[in-house]
């Protein structure tokens, strides 16, 4: 029986919760460890691999008795700078980038324990601490709603609510600070082995993605991946010259012509599954920048572009996974955000945004337990939203 063809699993059982919380906290003991390298004169790609070798190495620690558990990289490590969007995971062959202060980097990685999935994204300022003085300007603009949108986000994803509810409500704590969410991108609903499962919600969607994604409730027993993504200019995402070194399998059957791309599919479908990789992960770059675009062609692989705002234009990101329990919303990845590194001119005057970022989000307790309720106790929220007023 394939992957897809299974039994779906969901949270209604304790051990599909214990291996979302086992990936969630290796998720986040990753990221924390890479935000600690950042700094001016870093290379990029030094933190790409750091990212990715760490992921593994804590994956290969758990479940290792059981052989048939499939573990690892659910989405390698990017890190997208500045006007630079999402999906930025260099080569080893190609020009080295360096970080410099001030720079507004974004940390984006995922996990998984038996296909179950965990990812997160954090946006940092090269540099920024309470000795350097605050970050002002569009850079603290953009993170400041980047952070306040995840929470109101947090808030609504919940049993019986609506996807556009989230994307109305990003869009108003976007416009607060004149800034925009980046137009099309998607939070999705995550599966057993499946990233972008049925359900999703939308940024800033124009009239034809509307029709494309259709309106939803959220259901008891749903996990998903919380992405918001802000920028300062159009939220408009562009590709430039980066070249694509991130792909996902798809469902599509075709026979592929060339002997190297058939080879590489082959080492594709046994590594990684339908999980998003990186060609860096492969032996030889170059042969597989070859072998990929017939691959890419013929709809066997889904690219994950690498896309631009406009230049002097800056974009911030935050990612969560959450699971909808009985209990509550469980947030299991993300790490704090000190708003007070960052002083805006601007503030969210919208009354029921604000009532919304003053809601608790943490689930409710129960005095006594019994042994259904033992996958619940054990997940918990971070990252309070701060005070949305005094920005």
């Amino acid at each position: 029986m394939s992957e897809t063809e299974e039994k779906e699993k969901t949270i209604a059982e304790d051990v599909v919760i214990t291996k979302y919380k086992a990936a969630g906290d290796i998720v986040n003991k990753v990221l924390k460890n890479l935000v600690d390298k950042i700094a001016a004169g870093v290379n990029v790609i030094d933190i790409c691999e750091e990212g990715d070798k760490q992921i593994t190495e804590e994956t290969s620690k758990i479940w290792s008795r059981q052989k048939d558990v499939k573990k690892g990289i659910a989405f390698p490590t990017c890190l997208s700078v500045n006007n630079c969007i999402c999906h930025f995971s260099p080569l080893r062959t190609d020009p080295p980038i360096t970080l410099k202060d001030g720079d507004v980097v974004k940390i984006d990685l995922g996990a998984h324990i038996d296909g179950f999935i965990a990812v997160t994204a954090h946006t940092v300022v090269v540099g920024a601490s309470k000795e350097n003085g605050k970050v002002t300007g569009r850079k603290a603009d953009v993170l400041l709603v980047a952070h306040y949108a995840a929470e109101a986000a947090l808030r609504l994803i919940r049993p019986a609510g609506e996807n556009y509810a989230v994307t109305e409500a990003i869009q108003k704590v976007a416009e607060s600070f004149n800034c925009k969410p980046v137009q099309g991108m998607l939070s999705h609903q995550l599966k057993q082995f499946r990233i972008d499962a049925e359900k999703s919600v939308i940024l800033n969607p124009t009239d034809a993605q509307r029709k494309e994604v259709e309106k939803c409730e959220f259901e008891l027993h749903e996990v998903y991946a919380v992405d918001v993504l802000i920028s300062s200019g159009e939220g408009k995402g562009r590709e430039v010259d980066s070249k694509t070194t991130v792909y996902k399998k798809t469902d599509e059957v075709y026979l592929l012509k060339l002997k190297a791309s058939r080879t590489f599919f082959s080492i594709i479908e046994k590594q990684f599954g339908t999980m998003p990789f990186t060609l860096r992960a492969l032996e030889d770059e170059k042969k597989a920048r070859l072998a990929v675009k017939e691959c890419v062609d013929h709809k066997l692989l889904e690219p994950f572009n690498v896309l631009y705002e406009k230049d002097n234009e800056v974009v911030a990101q935050f990612k969560f996974t959450i699971l909808l329990l009985p209990n509550g919303v469980h947030r299991i990845t993300g790490l704090p955000f000190d708003a007070s590194l960052y002083e805006s001119e601007h503030k969210i005057q919208d009354e029921g945004i604000l009532s919304l970022l003053s809601q608790p989000v943490a689930p409710k307790t129960k005095k006594k337990k019994n042994k259904k309720e033992e996958g619940d106790k054990a997940v918990t929220n971070n990252t309070p939203a701060g005070d949305a007023t005094k920005a």
